[in-house]
């Protein structure tokens, strides 16, 4: 079954990006320190914050259960984070209300026309 969850924000673009982030904090942090001490502590402030920053991006685009902004998956993908929050919704009782939302739908509906996720059969 397809559902909606948190989506996968930080990425691997945002990795690079650090990377990026890293070369120009070394960079500032050579230079800063030919010229005065105290602007080259804020280059090795933000490199460690870039080295952080991109180690997280970096394993986030690359685990299993990452987070997101929006995405939708299969649930054989990744576990949808409202039934982890609320539960497994029921799998039978096609009834007249869809057993995720409780919208009201008939029998020949196959998709909920309020919440969209398909009605068991």
């Amino acid at each position: 079954m397809k559902s909606i969850k948190p989506g996968r924000g930080p990425s691997m673009m945002s990795g690079v990006v650090g990377i990026f982030m890293i070369g120009f904090g070394i960079l500032w942090t050579v230079l800063a320190a030919q010229a005065s001490g105290i602007f080259a502590l804020f280059g090795i402030l933000w490199t460690g914050i870039a080295i952080a920053i991109t180690v997280y991006h970096f394993k986030n685009a690359k685990s299993k259960n990452r987070y997101s902004s929006f995405d939708i998956v299969d649930s054989h993908e990744e576990p949808d984070p409202w039934n982890e929050q609320y539960g497994q919704p029921p799998k039978t009782a096609k009834g007249n209300f869809c057993p995720y939302c409780g919208a009201e739908v008939t029998d020949s509906y196959k998709f909920c026309p309020d919440c969209g996720r398909k009605l068991p059969e």
